[in-house]
């Protein structure tokens, strides 16, 4: 027997000490890609959830994915975020590009700063996707 490897994530309550909250997921996403465990996905649907999927592959997108999520008012600032990684601002800023493209976090500017919000219907879609059918 293999024993459970998966994460379950915490969506409302405290991580390490940092409050965390549901993450969303774009609404066309959603519409779109049917679970991976339900049938077969199209293409474009394929193409899409792996674009989202991709950007989550990396350990510091992540983290700053969680970062922005368990921030004050759900939204951080490019300024807040690159001290907790230990990253240079256009490093950070080039990962941010990342989970924005993939739909996972939205941007307004500010001034001279980027604000970042996490998006999450975005999370709740690829959550769906992975679900097994029984478990919906």
């Amino acid at each position: 027997m293999v024993a459970d490897t998966s994460i379950t994530v915490n969506t409302c309550g405290t991580l390490n000490g940092m409050t965390t909250k549901v993450l969303p997921l774009l609404d066309d996403v959603a519409a779109c890609c049917s679970p991976v465990t339900g049938g077969v996905l199209d293409v474009v649907s394929a193409d899409r959830l792996a674009h989202m999927f991709k950007a989550l592959g990396d350990s510091t997108r992540v983290r700053l994915l969680s970062l922005i999520a368990a921030h004050q008012d759900g939204e951080a600032c490019i300024c807040d975020l690159t001290e907790p990684v230990g990253l240079s601002q256009p490093t950070v800023s080039h990962h941010m590009k990342q989970l924005v493209d993939a739909g996972l976090v939205t941007r307004e500017q500010r001034g001279k700063w980027a604000y970042y919000r996490v998006v999450d219907e975005t999370l709740s879609t690829l959550s769906d996707a992975l679900a097994a059918p029984a478990a919906r």
